[in-house]
């Protein structure tokens, strides 16, 4: 075992020298003698890099050499301090880079202690030592070691490279002290207060993470301290940090108190551990205010591909208005069945038939024979089987959307060439008819705006625009039907005495079991919500869509 040996000058570690001290550094040493500062020069010997001895050298020449080399370097003597390694004109460069780099004002070693053999460069002897540098912005202080060599002659040398100057550093690398940049990869991406992380939500974790990626960060202030910069002058690592700056943010279109919201109706204990998905827009510009989901399957508020139902009849009904020229005083007959292309259709139960039903009745109860009779007479067989695809694309926007820093989100689907029954189930929203939350919420808000925003969370992100606005009378007609679902129709028992509200309930067939949906707005927002597996969409979709209408 080898026993440290420790050096020091009159009892203290290396001496420290103002850099300014040049001058009285060099009386010291004898200026005048025409030494250079280094135990090579002082001897008047130089280290052979060609003749290295296998044997290291003992730890009092190791520590004898070390400590000449640091004496020279904490006096800024690098001329005599390269010259006490095995590299001088290396040395040289590299020691007047770290003064440079970190604008040294002061340097101090201590602790100089020979530890044996180094188990890194072969045939050397390692002594540690501590490091104080002190330097614009700071003092930083290190542990580092060098590799002390013998040559064959037995003259001792510092073997030089770049970790010498800071463990690890590589000879492609240097050392810089002041601003630190503004690391990107610290962004926080934030809601439209500017300080909520979206993080913090467990809904949104997997965005915020996607839109930290992706999304281009402002603001943040530089810290200062000391990094590790390649060749190049990128920053690499930070190493000492003197005052910390503000990290960076990326700011989305969230509300920090409507997500908080969403995230705790998604979990209502009225939905029984159902999965369910939500999300709030501002329906003045299409800003997504909130998105919150539960179950297994992901995020199903944004990918959520469903059949929605009866809220599909906001657009069914926005079809008869624009294409067929029908108002809500239409006629719209509610039979308990109806055959339509040899597919039997059906009422929820509690709706009863009414034969002199109108539009908007048949809208208030959700009456499903009402809206497939009229739209088969109206547009199906004046040769308009697309009008709900058109309808979609054109009024509401229906499309690929992007809503922002590569959030993906699922298309919903009207087709366009349905055939058979589902020419018929595509009225009611069943059938080859899917949508999302997001889209239906898009849906009641362009309805209550009176014209369509494309949904986006990054308040920057270019949103497409829909072909044809929503006229005036159809946005009255609807805004008018859904005020009546939401005080005395199928919505009512969850949103009735909500001011300014407008819904439409939603209940969709889906194998062996029924999707709850309900949409609706207010003064403020527009939402949607799935429940999967719901039993309808007043009973467990409606519980949702109602906490965030109240922001409760």
């Amino acid at each position: 075992m080898n026993t440290g040996v420790k050096a020091g000058i009159a009892g203290a570690g290396t001496a420290l020298l103002v850099l300014g001290g040049f001058g009285a550094y060099n009386i010291v040493h004898g200026l005048a003698s025409g030494t250079t500062g280094g135990s090579q020069a002082s001897a008047g010997k130089r280290f052979d890099p060609a003749a290295v001895s296998s044997s290291p050298p003992s730890d009092t020449k190791a520590v004898k050499a070390t400590q000449a080399f640091l004496d020279s370097w904490s006096a800024q003597h690098l001329e005599g301090a390269a010259g006490d390694t095995d590299a001088p004109s290396t040395a040289a460069q590299g020691l007047q880079g770290y003064a440079d780099g970190l604008r040294l004002k002061k340097l101090t070693f201590d602790e100089v202690v020979s530890v044996g053999p180094s188990t890194v460069t072969p045939g050397a002897t390692k002594v540690t030592f501590n490091v104080t540098a002190q330097m614009a912005g700071g003092t930083w202080s290190y542990p580092s070691a060098v590799a002390v060599l013998q040559s064959t002659g037995g003259q001792v040398a510092v073997h030089w490279n770049n970790s010498v100057l800071y463990p690890g550093l590589g000879d492609d690398q240097s050392l810089t002290a002041g601003k630190l940049p503004a690391d990107a990869n610290t962004a926080k991406v934030v809601a439209s207060d500017g300080k909520t992380d979206l993080a913090k939500f467990s809904s949104l974790q997997d965005i915020a993470a996607t839109i930290r990626k992706n999304a281009t960060p402002a603001g943040g202030s530089t810290g200062t301290g000391v990094a590790v910069t390649n060749a190049g002058g990128g920053g690499t690592k930070t190493v000492k940090v003197f005052s910390k700056g503000d990290d960076p943010v990326i700011k989305t279109t969230i509300d920090a108190h409507l997500q908080a919201v969403a995230e705790r109706a998604v979990k209502d204990d009225q939905l029984g551990g159902k999965a369910a998905g939500t999300v709030a827009l501002d329906w003045t510009n299409g800003h997504i205010l909130a998105i919150a989901h539960t179950g297994a399957d992901g995020d199903i508020a944004l990918n959520g591909i469903k059949s929605p139902g009866s809220t599909m009849k906001i657009i069914t009904s926005a079809a008869l208005f624009d294409q067929a020229g029908l108002t809500p005083n239409s006629p719209a007959p509610c039979t308990d069945s109806l055959t339509a292309n040899s597919q039997s259709f059906h009422n929820d139960s509690g709706v009863r038939a009414n034969l002199s039903a109108t539009i908007a009745q048949a809208f208030t109860v959700s009456c499903n024979t009402s809206f497939i009779k009229d739209g088969f007479r109206d547009l199906v067989h004046n040769g308009d089987a697309s009008a709900l695809h058109d309808e979609a694309v054109n009024v509401f926007g229906m499309g690929s959307w992007s809503i922002g820093g590569g959030v993906a989100t699922t298309d919903p689907s009207i087709p366009s060439d349905v055939q058979g029954g589902d020419q018929a189930a595509q009225f009611i929203g069943q059938g080859k008819v899917t949508a999302t939350p997001l889209f239906m919420a898009s849906v009641a808000a362009t309805v209550r705006n009176s014209g369509f925003h494309q949904p986006i969370i990054l308040p920057t992100q270019q949103q497409v625009t829909a072909p044809r606005t929503i006229s005036a009378r159809t946005a009255g007609y609807l805004q008018t039907m859904m005020r009546n679902v939401a005080t005395s129709g199928t919505a009512a028992p969850r949103l009735s005495g909500l001011a300014g509200v407008g819904a439409k309930t939603g209940t969709a067939e889906e194998g062996d079991h029924t999707n709850g949906w309900l949409t609706a707005y207010n003064s403020r927002i527009a939402v949607a919500a799935l429940v999967e597996g719901g039993r309808s969409g007043v009973d467990s979709a409606g519980h949702v869509v109602r906490h965030l209408l109240t922001g409760s």
